[in-house]
């Protein structure tokens, strides 16, 4: 379970990616997220799937690594990202706006989104970037 909840959190090891690693994420998430654009019902589902998993997976790595928001979980973003991609388009255009938008938001986090990332665990990791993303 622990190897599990790792690749979950870290999308598959792109969190330990040294430099930029929520970026790398969200850019990995386009090509995951791009088939259910136009598909907003199951592009939703997969949504849900993917915030109840992160807050899962995301305590856990807390938890074993005796740190908050540890910089390697990045499923965060993966979520954030897929909110973005929601309701956009299917043009290339809009997925470089989604990309720009999500991860300007999500580093500069404007309020609210700020005092989501104090919630408890991993709800505050998937939960400020689920803001972010809308």
């Amino acid at each position: 379970m622990k190897t599990l909840s790792f690749l979950i959190a870290t999308f598959f090891g792109i969190g330990k990616i040294p430099m930029a690693p929520g970026t790398w994420a969200s850019l990995a998430a386009v090509p995951c997220f791009y088939p259910l654009v136009g598909h907003p019902f199951i592009h939703a589902a997969v949504l849900v799937l993917v915030y109840f998993a992160g807050v899962f997976a995301s305590t856990r790595l807390e938890k074993d690594m005796g740190e908050q928001d540890p910089s390697c979980a990045v499923i965060d973003e993966v979520l954030g990202m897929g909110i973005a991609m929601l309701m956009i388009p299917k043009e290339w255009q809009f997925l470089v706006m989604a990309v720009i938008f999500f991860r300007l938001f999500d580093i500069w986090k404007p309020y609210p989104i700020k005092k989501l990332e104090k919630l408890p665990g991993g709800g505050g990791m998937m939960t400020d970037d689920l803001l972010a993303g809308v």
